[in-house]
């Protein structure tokens, strides 16, 4: 008799398949636009491409140093300094570069928290803070950013902080309601991380890319937060390299020493030769990052004004490239059936909103759209969305 093959790990019963790419998945078998995913579809800049052909062709094409090569990790330094105002950071002790923001998350996750541990998140929220603390053993805390403009509710933030309360996660710009934390917003979370004695995590992957004098704080700036902040970050969406994987932790030395011992064992290291060419990118004038901000400003008007026009209600974002669009003007449906019937009749593909939420009905009337598209992607979309006015 044939053995029965024994069962998985019980902790893969907290993972689906990914939303979002569930709606690429569906936008390629409708046909459809895929406003779902945010990668761009239009050419990085030629000289970071260069660079990377550049850094292949001079051989360097084996494994990098573990926590990053150097050229990237003194680039990332300058970079904090110059706009995060982070000037304590030192490369060869507080950088340690990643295989994306993603596995940036996951090994601060697993070298921070434990077994048990509380770590508080705001919804909505990028869909893989969930599975990083499943498979640390610990249990997310949910704090819903408020409506109508998902600013932050600091009542029920002091309601969510306990003395099991390890670490908070911090996304902005936010990825998806486009919200870009205030100074004083973060002032109110430092407090609490204080007086608590809690880790902040921040993800500010979004960082470059904001709107009507948004102004982008890191929180590792503020007092008190520097021994108690991970700063994460990296070069996807600045530089429309989403495919190269290269993400990067800054952190004190407590702090960077247990990330660097994780990321070590969970993927060695990044691509070295797009190190290399992450380093060019990040020695761009400063002109790179205002025609950034102008290109997806357009963008974003773009695909807002089209979907208002269609009859959806906006929030106008801060930063990032996302817009979150309540249906309820539109439709009875839920954001599921809705987004369903949008990319097989329509022929656009979006996000359903409760994705983004623990609490699924407060999700159950949005959905999100990215404009991270070429003007002629966006055009397309904008004349199929036009079909739900009838």
């Amino acid at each position: 008799m044939t053995r029965p093959v024994r069962s998985v790990a019980a902790r893969t019963g907290v993972f689906t398949e990914s939303v979002i790419r569930e709606q690429t998945r569906l936008a390629m078998e409708y046909g459809a636009i895929n406003l779902a995913q945010g990668f761009p579809d239009f050419p990085a800049p030629p000289a970071l491409k260069q660079a990377a052909v550049d850094a292949i062709l001079a051989d360097h094409n084996q494994y990098a140093i573990t926590w990053g090569a150097k050229s990237l990790r003194d680039a990332v330094a300058r970079k904090a300094a110059w706009f995060n105002g982070l000037n304590w950071v030192d490369p060869e002790r507080h950088v340690t570069v990643t295989c994306g923001a993603t596995e940036a998350m996951m090994a601060t996750m697993l070298a921070l928290v434990d077994p048990g541990d509380e770590v508080i998140v705001f919804e909505p929220f990028y869909e893989n803070y969930g599975p990083d603390a499943a498979l640390c053993g610990a249990s997310l805390v949910y704090v819903a950013l408020a409506d109508p403009d998902f600013h932050l509710d600091v009542a029920a933030l002091e309601r969510a902080f306990t003395p099991r309360t390890r670490a908070i996660i911090i996304n902005t710009p936010n990825n998806p309601s486009g919200h870009v934390f205030s100074r004083d917003e973060l002032e109110a979370v430092a407090h609490l991380c204080r007086r608590y004695d809690v880790v902040a995590v921040t993800d500010e992957i979004y960082e470059h890319i904001l709107y009507d004098g948004a102004e982008h704080v890191s929180i590792a700036t503020l007092p008190g937060m520097t021994e108690r902040t991970v700063t994460i970050s990296g070069l996807s969406k600045t530089f429309s390299v989403t495919g190269w994987r290269l993400g990067y932790v800054i952190a004190p030395d407590h702090l960077s020493d247990a990330v660097r011992k994780v990321h070590d064992f969970l993927t060695v290291g990044a691509p070295a030769p797009l190190q290399e060419a992450g380093a060019a990118a990040l020695a761009m004038p400063m002109s790179y990052y205002e025609e950034l901000r102008d290109m997806y400003a357009h963008k974003r008007a773009m695909l807002y004004e089209s979907l208002e026009r269609a009859g959806f209600r906006c929030v106008l974002p801060s930063g990032a490239y996302y817009i979150m669009a309540d249906v309820r003007s539109l439709t009875d449906e839920d954001d599921i059936s809705f987004c369903g019937r949008l990319v097989r009749e329509v022929g656009v593909a979006a996000v359903p909103g409760s994705s983004f939420y623990h609490t699924a009905e407060l999700g159950r009337h949005w959905v999100r759209f990215t404009f991270s598209k070429r003007e002629e992607t966006l055009e397309e979309a904008v004349r199929r969305l036009q079909r739900l006015r009838g």
